[in-house]
């Protein structure tokens, strides 16, 4: 499987969000989208999901337009974790099989509900099955709209800023969760992400747009100091703590 973005444009009232963006993921690969605010990284999602259609270009599925998919289809392919979620009284194992309707025709069957079962498990939210989400703390409820996408079985999952309102702990604990579970089941994984840091500690692959241009994207090697300091206006120096990469701003861009 590849979901390929090619020469996508977008523009809100005639003013260019997106401007011919390219680029590609395949299974198994966490690729996270970086740029400063308005460099148009949630709207890419939204082309990718198909809530808004590009003005021009294409994104592909294994060379099928997603646009051209039916519904039930791209529910079946995509999940999406948008970057706000409206709590309800709904319980959180009744949230996660939410995720199963692309796949139930009537009623939810044992497979569904097996389904269920193992994601909540994978995610550690067992012992929370029957609490109301919005009992939930952040990082709790985070993991639950994570469930709930996983349980669609998506080929592609995206996520905008999943670890927003987050403290550290649940920041690392949400982003290794999501490494381990979408490559072990050769998820593809597309996330905009502010913290260059936990980018470089969980994503495989970057995409540094700027202006709505892709800048540079690829593995580590484009994580340069000459590339953050031209995406987001401000000097870094990129070193490492052990082995862990890490973007150390060096001045602020006044």
């Amino acid at each position: 499987m590849m979901l390929r973005v090619e020469g996508v444009t977008f523009a809100y009232r005639s003013v260019p969000v997106l401007d011919g963006v390219d680029f590609s993921v395949g299974p198994g690969e966490f690729l996270a989208v970086l740029g400063n605010n308005g460099a148009g990284k949630s709207t890419l999602l939204r082309c990718i999901t198909r809530i808004v259609r590009p003005h021009t270009g294409a994104v592909y599925l294994d060379e099928r337009d997603v646009h051209a998919l039916g519904s039930s289809e791209r529910a079946r392919n995509v999940g999406y974790v948008p970057q706000r979620t409206e709590a309800s009284h709904m319980t959180v194992y009744d949230a996660v099989l939410v995720g199963r309707t692309p796949h139930i025709t009537w009623d939810a069957s044992h497979e569904d509900h097996h389904v269920v079962e193992r994601v909540l498990a994978e995610l550690g939210l067992e012992g929370l099955a029957m609490r109301p989400i919005d009992e939930l703390s952040g990082g709790e409820l985070q993991k639950t709209v994570i469930a709930r996408a996983l349980a669609q079985e998506p080929r592609v999952l995206l996520l905008d800023e999943p670890t927003s309102s987050l403290d550290l702990r649940n920041q690392l604990d949400v982003l290794a969760t999501v490494k381990r579970v979408t490559s072990a089941q050769g998820v593809a994984v597309i996330a905009v992400m502010h913290d260059l840091n936990l980018a470089l500690r969980f994503a495989d692959r970057f995409c540094f747009l700027a202006d709505g241009r892709v800048h540079a994207c690829g593995g580590p090697e484009v994580v340069t100091s000459e590339n953050v300091s031209h995406v987001y206006g401000v000097p870094v120096s990129v070193t490492s703590v052990g082995d862990v990469p890490l973007v150390v701003p060096l001045a602020s861009s006044s």
